[in-house]
């Protein structure tokens, strides 16, 4: 959780690139995956490399202290909490059974796993991409991967840059970045209590951890539950730092995967739409981050 720059940053959207920043856009009519991400200009041989050429043109022209990043930011897959959630329902799932660690019948806790069909979910989007670099002009790859520390989004990452960015034949590729500021609200639901580092190491070892991450978790409590104002507060952290001391002046296109509390609450900072994302989906932001003073 802790920060390794002071650089805090004040963050707009903007609009006129995807669909998904459209106040009129449905997030139920465009699904979890839409083609090319929901690029407004998709249509054109050359959409991928003229969106990479006007960024690349705001970052040239922008000022110092400002930079233009376009994050895809992506929800894990289906996990075993989630199926938990839909079998008893919202209501019931917070008053009792979220926690818990189970019902006898499905085990959800402490940090579950994706389903089978979580893991279709996640290929879905892995699909998209192999879709998108398929164009003659293909769509511009993140130069980072940051993650959620729960396994639920660290799968979810893996499978989708699979051959893209990570698992690559050469064995070269991206070692995603952990950071503890992206898991889920903390606290009482017991899928949203990590792993111990140690576990998560085993399971993911090209990922790398962020420094400080602890053994054990530290954060959550059984009976403290993190408010909006706070995850909101939270997530301000986290993008700070990443704009702030992770992204080098060629790190413009960047990915997050991570969870439906975080991505909304990464999206309320930078001021982007309400827009609820399903499981497995992906929403591409373009960011301007001017340092504050």
């Amino acid at each position: 959780m802790e920060t390794s720059t002071r650089k805090t940053f004040i963050y707009e959207v903007l609009h006129g690139y995807f669909i998904q920043a459209d106040l009129k856009a449905e997030p139920g009519t465009i699904g979890p995956n839409p083609d090319a991400f929901g690029l407004i200009d998709a249509d054109s041989k050359s959409c991928w490399s003229d969106f990479k050429a006007k960024i690349i043109k705001l970052q040239q022209d922008a000022p110092a202290g400002t930079k233009y990043v376009v994050c895809w930011f992506g929800r894990h897959g289906q996990g075993w909490h989630n199926v938990g959630e839909a079998k008893y329902g919202t209501e019931e799932w917070d008053k009792k059974w979220s926690l818990l660690d189970g019902d006898g019948e499905i085990i959800w806790g402490p940090d579950p796993e994706l389903t089978d069909l979580g893991k279709q979910q996640a290929s879905q989007a892995h699909q998209v991409w192999k879709t998108e670099l398929a164009r003659e002009d293909p769509v511009p790859l993140p130069t980072k991967l940051f993650s959620s520390p729960f396994s639920r989004a660290a799968l979810t990452l893996d499978i989708t840059f699979s051959g893209i960015l990570t698992h690559m034949e050469d064995g070269t590729g991206l070692k995603p970045y952990v950071m503890e500021n992206l898991r889920e609200v903390i606290g009482e639901h017991t899928c949203d209590k990590r792993n111990p580092k140690s576990r998560t190491q085993k399971m993911y070892p090209e990922f790398e951890f962020e420094p400080g991450y602890t053994e054990e978790d530290e954060l959550w409590t059984p009976d403290y539950r993190e408010s909006v104002a706070e995850i909101d507060s939270r997530l301000k952290l986290a993008l700070d730092e990443i704009f702030g001391s992770l992204l080098s002046e060629n790190d413009i296109f960047i990915s997050i995967t991570a969870h439906s509390g975080t991505n909304a609450a990464a999206l309320r900072v930078l001021g982007h739409r309400e827009y609820v994302l399903p499981t497995g989906g992906v929403i591409p932001v373009v960011i301007k981050a001017t340092e504050s003073k």
